[in-house]
């Protein structure tokens, strides 16, 4: 797979990563680890050299999933991490404070297997404690040599301004897709400027974008996407037209629509390195492929003007969680 670098850190990464939260949390069911194990490490087979976790996942289980499954090649992979909630529980709030990140990152150390973490991020912005500090902390981090690079997630232009100016910000962390094109507006331009990737994760839309979900889907309890206003049956329903089109467009190239809406990202920037994420083999080499489809300036304007008909419905997230995006 080919390599892209993450703004202009120097940081190289395979121009698709896993994303391995959904092995653990946030939807359905979490695999064993022998499952999940093997999935990470076909994905290393299948030339992924980019690993996304959080202490929030599990919490801490994902960390230790992927810490196991790297191990044995550790200084071929990237892995990236993040801190930022109370107890790495995201219904406990947020803790971005400096001592917090300091203990986060040595239990992240062991749980990972390693002696440094590749990528950390601040997993969301804490409004209680100045990003300056946050910042600062992540350079003392790095400055010991147990973190390389500094990342955020979901953090809004004036805030990534800030942390950048007191270290150097390799990547942004933040949703974007097909039916959610709104780092197009700021958040892009500001990156682009600045030399900060851009790592959009939910990059096939929770799902909905490969064409396996439909008004009719029932999800697991433990399903993140029950409370997601999105995924309502009324805008599931709403919303198939654009997973209509997205067909319509993949069977023309004879390929997928997931492979469409990654080849669509990777051709927005060549510093956009999305991470889907899955649980299962057959999906992961689908992923991988999109990797070799070439969308051509025509494709592209063909893309652009089906989805400029379909106004996508309901919201990313549910009211409680909007407060902590964008900060």
């Amino acid at each position: 797979m080919q390599t892209r670098e993450l703004g202009k850190s120097g940081l190289k990464v395979s121009a698709l990563g896993l994303g391995c939260m959904g092995l653990s949390f946030g939807l359905g069911p979490a695999v064993d680890d022998k499952t999940g194990i093997a999935l990470v490490r076909a994905a290393v087979e299948r030339g992924i050299t980019f690993f996304d976790t959080a202490e929030a996942y599990g919490p801490y289980a994902n960390e230790s999933l992927v810490g196991e499954a790297l191990e044995p090649f550790r200084d071929q992979v990237v892995i990236a991490t993040k801190f930022g909630f109370k107890e790495g529980k995201p219904a406990n709030g947020m803790d971005s404070r400096p001592e917090t990140i300091r203990s986060h990152v040595e239990a992240a150390l062991k749980r990972l297997r390693t002696d440094r973490i590749d990528l950390l991020y601040q997993h969301r912005v804490d409004p209680n404690v100045p990003i300056e500090d946050v910042a600062g902390a992540v350079k003392e981090l790095i400055a010991a040599g147990k973190v390389k690079h500094f990342g955020m997630s979901e953090a809004g232009v004036g805030t990534i301004r800030r942390a950048h100016a007191v270290q150097p910000v390799t990547a942004l962390q933040s949703e974007y897709s097909l039916w959610w094109r709104e780092p197009e507006e700021e958040i892009l331009p500001t990156l682009e400027e600045l030399g900060i990737g851009f790592v959009p994760f939910s990059p096939l839309g929770k799902g909905f974008l490969t064409g396996a979900i439909d008004e009719n889907t029932q999800f697991d309890s433990n399903d993140f996407r029950n409370i997601v206003p999105r995924f309502s049956a009324d805008a599931r329903k709403a919303n198939q037209k654009l997973v209509d089109v997205l067909g319509e467009i993949a069977e023309s190239k004879h390929v997928t629509r997931a492979q469409i809406a990654l080849a669509w990202l990777l051709a927005q920037k060549p510093w956009i390195v999305p991470i889907p994420g899955t649980t299962k083999l057959h999906r992961l080499e689908e992923n991988v492929g999109a990797a070799n489809v070439t969308l051509s300036p025509e494709d592209l304007q063909n893309i652009g003007d089906a989805l400029a008909e379909i106004e996508i419905q309901g919201a990313r997230y549910p009211a409680q969680f909007q407060a902590t995006i964008n900060r």
